[in-house]
């Protein structure tokens, strides 16, 4: 059966000329599943029923469904587990700001990338979200909490130029007029530095911004932080920023997890400022995520600061990230795993949603 909500509007409208039904049918079910966001067929409600029940023997909805759900008390930052179609689990935040409301979505199930600070990677890559999966994270949140999201970060589990295809297809679907509507500029897509990639992503000339998980300024460093550096070298990597920035007129951030001892000292910051001079970024600064299998220790909030002092005094924009969400693990990763886990052991998280 073909996944529907991954088809883009001209797609949808030659699937529909194959069933010999009208365009404007194909503009309807669009509009069901790219404003709306319904997760059945059954709630098209200005369709045929006899039309439904075609659609239902031809085409299916990848479901998002709601397994566990944490609000903060601290912020209003809320946090979804949701269960896919095939049972696989994936984490979404979503976060209220001035602005307005940002979800920070998921890419994969799982991530290949292996670093060493990041939960993502410890339950094992399983597969590549379709577009369809990538889209459903934002109606499900929007649907229960009652809000517009406004906002789009790619920073949740997986690592999006290592689904690049799905990736760009779900971007030109969230931008579409006739769907939700999302500015380009107000999406972020993130990666741990698959240069190819973020080349292709120039040439798709969309003026998202691109964040890089930098995380160490020299490659010994790096490439014990972060296996995807034995490929591709620090210099290569920020070369290929330094590339998007110029072809984009979009300023590149820089990610840089702190670890006690391992990459904040003033050396590193020293390095660090060497290598983004010359260029519009920003440095965002984020204190290490407790995770217990990994062992990293936060540094203490005086150290943060003296490593942002001593990259502003070299010249470079550098902010300490604001935690939301705190107290319910915020970060993806953790949640799928202890899921994971206690389902292999059988047990059940469920008693702790909210």
């Amino acid at each position: 059966m073909t996944d529907i909500k991954s088809l883009t509007i001209s797609e949808l409208e030659f699937e529909m000329k194959s069933l010999a039904l009208p365009s404007f049918r194909a503009k309807q079910i669009y509009k069901w599943l790219h404003v709306q966001g319904v997760m059945s067929f059954d709630g098209m409600l200005n369709l045929p029923k006899k039309l439904r029940e075609s659609l239902k023997e031809n085409y299916f909805i990848p479901s998002c469904d709601i397994e566990e759900k944490y609000v903060s008390a601290l912020d209003g930052t809320v946090k979804y587990l949701f269960r896919l179609y095939d049972g696989e689990y994936i984490e979404t935040v979503v976060m209220k700001y001035s602005y307005g409301y940002t979800i920070c979505v998921s890419s994969q199930v799982g991530c290949k990338m292996g670093c060493t600070f990041c939960a993502s990677t410890l339950a094992g890559f399983k597969r590549n979200l379709l577009p369809s999966e990538l889209e459903g994270q934002i109606h499900c949140a929007q649907n229960d909490l009652g809000v517009r999201i406004s906002h789009i970060v790619l920073m949740g589990i997986g690592e999006p130029l290592d689904n690049y295809g799905n990736v760009i297809k779900f971007l030109h679907t969230v931008n579409d007029k006739n769907g939700l509507n999302i500015s380009m500029r107000d999406i972020t897509v993130s990666t741990c530095g698959i240069v190819p990639r973020i080349y292709d992503l120039i040439n798709e000339k969309i003026p998202v911004t691109l964040t890089l998980s930098l995380h160490a300024p020299d490659d010994k460093l790096r490439s014990a932080m972060m296996p995807v550096n034995e490929k591709w070298g620090v210099k290569e990597v920020v070369k290929a920023c330094r590339a998007y920035a110029e072809n984009t007129s979009r300023r590149v951030s820089f990610e840089y997890t702190l670890i006690k001892g391992v990459n904040d000292t003033p050396e590193c910051a020293k390095k660090l400022a060497a290598l983004l001079k010359g260029f519009i970024s920003h440095v965002n600064l984020i204190p290490v995520n407790d995770v217990a299998e990994r062992g990293n220790v936060k540094p203490s909030e005086n150290a943060v600061k003296n490593f942002q002092f001593a990259l502003k005094k070299l010249g470079i924009n550098a902010t300490i990230r604001r935690t939301l969400g705190s107290d319910i693990n915020a970060s993806c990763g953790q949640l799928r795993r202890i899921k994971n886990n206690n389902s292999q052991n059988g047990g059940d998280t469920s008693e702790n949603s909210c």
